[in-house]
């Protein structure tokens, strides 16, 4: 079943329920209708003293059994689409809104069309690349000759844009690799300000919670208050930090980290390093230095490079994904604080242009609202408001 039949599937399900909630209600309202006291003969209203009241109701709770919440059994399954529908409320809500635009406008399939729907993906930060092929594509098919309801245009277009993702993913990764025979070493990578040092927090109480023994390289020495928060993140998590002094080597960090990850049979090492762009020809030597350290202490690692990019960036994000791929060997994606931005297409643009998988997406500032990319949630969160 591709990614838009799965789609189609859960939308068909919600609404279902919907329709069996509100069938529900109105039920419940007809029975509590038939068993209402009209109010004029109901008992009188008696007014009393506000002490005796809360005295009557302290003394009644105190004496009952204390209240139990019942439990709900909710599967897994159904937490992350709620989760995923939530985080992606902003990218919904925006990209419906340019979507229904485009359509209200809706005379027929002609070049304006083509035109205006061009300019409608690029404003959703797809991505200017896939934006043309999408219209392409359209272009060549008989679906739209013959559509006229702009209602069945907004499905062929939607289920193309979903087609074209899964295609352009059929040879992805996004799993993450682990080295069976040792430490793993996760190297994080990207500009300033993007979250590469909360990402870490975040992955290391993660790994920490599933049993793993976790260790910490401060290796942003650059940053003012980068190795601290760090540390706090680590005191958070309960697993150590391997720190240097203020403006050191970061090498210097990463080859102590990496001889205490490989002596104490840590599991996990995570790689915390200084924000750097590609045209900053030192700091992406000493990157490279880093690498090599590792390299030599533990054979095969990086096991991962993970690039984090800030989400509410949108083409931004983008142009920084093609430089890092070109001098980093990233591996997959952090996609951080999606929750807040309207500019959720940044995941097609990068699956379509970078061939770079979308391993982990932020939806807030808990440990816990770090998710491993689902892509069947993704576009369920993104599209569900424009499916009937």
């Amino acid at each position: 079943m591709g990614l838009f039949d799965i789609f189609r599937k859960k939308k068909i399900e919600e609404s279902s329920e919907v329709s069996k909630d509100s069938v529900e209600s109105l039920s419940n309202q007809d029975n509590s209708a038939v068993h209402e006291i009209p109010e004029e003969i109901q008992e009188p209203k008696v007014e009393q003293n506000l002490d005796a009241i809360e005295e009557s109701v302290s003394e009644h709770v105190s004496k009952s059994d204390p209240i139990q919440e019942p439990e709900l059994s909710v599967e897994p399954e159904v937490v992350e689409q709620q989760i995923y529908t939530k985080g992606l409320e902003k990218s919904r809500t925006g990209f419906a809104a340019r979507f229904n635009k485009f359509l209200a406008n809706f005379r027929s399939v002609d070049e304006d069309f083509f035109e205006d729907l061009e300019e409608t993906l690029v404003g959703a930060d797809v991505g200017f690349d896939m934006a043309i092929k999408i219209s392409d594509d359209l272009r060549e098919e008989v679906k739209l000759e013959n559509v006229h309801r702009p209602e069945d245009v907004r499905d062929v277009i939607i289920k193309k844009m979903v087609d074209m993702y899964e295609a352009d993913g059929v040879n992805e990764d996004a799993t993450m690799h682990f080295n069976v025979n040792g430490t793993t070493v996760i190297l994080l990578v990207g500009v300033n300000g993007v979250g590469k040092t909360t990402t870490i927090g975040k992955l290391s109480t993660k790994y920490q919670q599933q049993g793993k023994s976790v260790l910490l390289a401060a290796a942003d020495t650059f940053r003012a208050g980068a190795t601290k928060q760090l540390q706090e993140w680590g005191i958070r998590a309960g697993v150590p930090v391997v720190a240097g002094k203020e403006k050191a080597d970061p090498a210097s960090v990463v080859f102590e980290a990496v001889a205490k990850a490989r002596d104490e049979h840590y599991d996990i090492l995570f790689v915390d390093t200084a924000g750097r762009l590609q045209n900053n020809v030192n700091l992406m030597q000493e990157l490279e230095k880093m690498k090599r350290i590792i390299k030599r202490e533990i054979p095969g690692a990086p096991h991962e490079v993970l690039l984090v990019l800030d989400a509410t960036t949108g083409q931004n994000a983008l142009q920084q994904a093609k430089l890092f791929k070109n001098s980093s060997d990233v591996t997959g994606i952090v996609l951080t604080k999606m929750d807040g931005t309207a500019k959720g297409g940044i995941v097609f643009a990068i699956r379509n242009d970078m061939q770079l998988p979308v391993k982990w997406v932020g939806f807030g500032e808990k440990a816990s609202d770090l998710r491993e990319f689902k892509p069947e949630e993704f576009i369920y969160g993104m599209f569900k408001d424009l499916m009937a």
